[in-house]
């Protein structure tokens, strides 16, 4: 309702109140109509009111919707890293806090850098929000790049949870295993 009448209040048609019920939001119906000044040369409009039945939740029926979001890695944000890293994990033996160890063979990221702009850091973007970091070191062969090391760094073991949640999601999209040594 609040979009409609920034409309109604933003064009050059005026609006005015009717001497209507109100709708169960409290909310009085709008007529638009034709100013005399405006080039508005249409019909008249009149929004319905808006009637809200009572909601009753059923659990078998009703579910929150999940919006899948497919975990990627990026160093440009918006353009996606299609080379699969090798991973390394390290974590305390308290298990406070932990850092991964990303490695990327000829990542993809060089083949576009001159074309969408410069690496701004390391982002892990899943369906929980995104990870990042700006730790982040280009290698290069007899001047030409050839890989790239990122590191992410876990402080607490909150931390740790949410980047272990990532990388299962990030692992079974692009089929890496977890080999312990």
């Amino acid at each position: 309702m609040a979009t409609l009448q920034s409309l109604a209040l933003a064009s050059p048609v005026s609006h005015s109140f009717l001497n209507q019920p109100r709708s169960l939001s409290g909310m009085p119906s709008w007529v638009a109509h034709r100013s005399a000044n405006s080039q508005f040369n249409g019909q008249s409009l009149q929004v319905a009111q808006l009637r809200i039945s009572p909601t009753r939740w059923n659990s078998k029926r009703c579910s929150p919707i999940v919006m899948m979001v497919k975990p990627k890695i990026q160093f440009i944000q918006g353009t996606d890293e299609q080379t699969i890293p090798d991973v390394r994990l390290t974590k305390s033996r308290d298990g406070t806090n932990g850092m991964a160890i990303f490695r990327f063979d000829q990542p993809s990221v060089f083949d576009s850098s001159s074309e969408v702009g410069d690496i701004t850091g390391f982002y892990m973007i899943d369906e929980e929000g995104v990870l990042q970091s700006v730790d982040v070191n280009a290698k290069f062969v007899n001047g030409k790049p050839a890989g790239i090391e990122a590191k992410y760094i876990m402080r607490t073991p909150r931390e740790w949870d949410r980047f272990m949640r990532f990388m299962e999601r990030y692992s079974n999209e692009n089929g890496l295993q977890f080999i312990k040594k």
